[in-house]
């Protein structure tokens, strides 16, 4: 008995330990998945086919299997990539969401035929050159997506996409620390930069990096906000931080506006 007793007692606490490693690991904080979608377009035309195709059947699929909210947005008239690039922004409440969406897109018949110009497309004449897919985990500081409220047009606002990649993937997980817990992320949000996402890439082209996305009235606002950011004593406390020296090494920003037909 003595020893049965030794042996299951054994099992308990390699339960135990399994149980609290797992705990340890789990995150408390039920975060949005975001799959970011990058056409790559060669001509007018294919801009027109996708706009046509991401507001007639897209987006109207989208709400049928429960998504509030697709964001479209196009690159700034003065950008090179005008015209041959759309960002298309589709949030998730789960992982299992992501991996059941294109199951529902399949069995939607409705999409299937508004659709049909995109879905049915010939090898001698595509929609789009290519597809980039990124896809992200919100922030735990900013768990689910914003929806932003500016009064000007679509096409006066300026959204701001930016990637901040790391050397390794210490020094990456380091400048996610720097937005979720030494305040960079709350300083946004403070200042009313009104904020779509921050995310971690968990599969992309480009990691390690993190993404966010921030949204102005204009271009002007853009600047006026970005001024009251630099001059933050909180910015000014954050960037002197020896513990987040060097956490970045490469950013690449994006200027964009949303399209007419966007939910953000």
């Amino acid at each position: 008995m003595k020893k049965n007793w030794n042996l299951n007692s054994k099992l308990s606490q390699v339960f135990l330990v399994l149980i609290l490693f797992i705990s340890a690991c789990s995150d408390p904080v039920v975060r949005d998945i975001y799959q970011l979608k990058i056409y790559t377009l060669e001509d007018e035309n294919q801009e027109l086919r996708i706009d046509k195709f991401l507001k007639d059947a897209f987006i109207p699929a989208a709400k049928r299997t429960g998504i509030s909210h697709v964001g479209v947005f196009k690159p700034v008239e003065e950008d090179t990539l005008a015209g041959k690039l759309i960002d298309v922004l589709i949030p998730f409440s789960s992982i299992s969401d992501f991996e059941k969406f294109g199951a529902c897109l399949q069995d939607d018949m409705v999409y299937q035929s508004d659709g049909k110009d995109y879905i049915g497309a010939g090898h001698k004449d595509p929609p789009y050159k290519r597809i980039e897919s990124v896809l992200l985990r919100s922030f735990k500081t900013m768990p689910e997506y914003g929806v932003p409220t500016h009064a000007t047009p679509n096409d006066e606002q300026i959204y701001e996409l930016r990637s901040y990649q790391g050397a390794t993937e210490k020094l990456y997980e380091k400048k996610v620390e720097m937005f979720t817990e030494g305040g960079e992320t709350s300083l946004f949000i403070d200042l009313d930069f009104q904020p779509i996402f921050f995310g971690e890439v968990i599969s992309g082209s480009a990691m390690p990096n993190l993404m966010y996305l921030t949204t102005f009235e204009s271009k002007e606002s853009q600047a006026e906000y970005w001024d009251v950011f630099r001059s933050s004593p909180v910015w000014e406390a954050l960037k002197k931080d020896e513990q987040y020296k060097h956490t970045v090494s490469h950013i690449d920003k994006f200027y964009l506006h949303p399209t007419a037909y966007s939910d953000l």
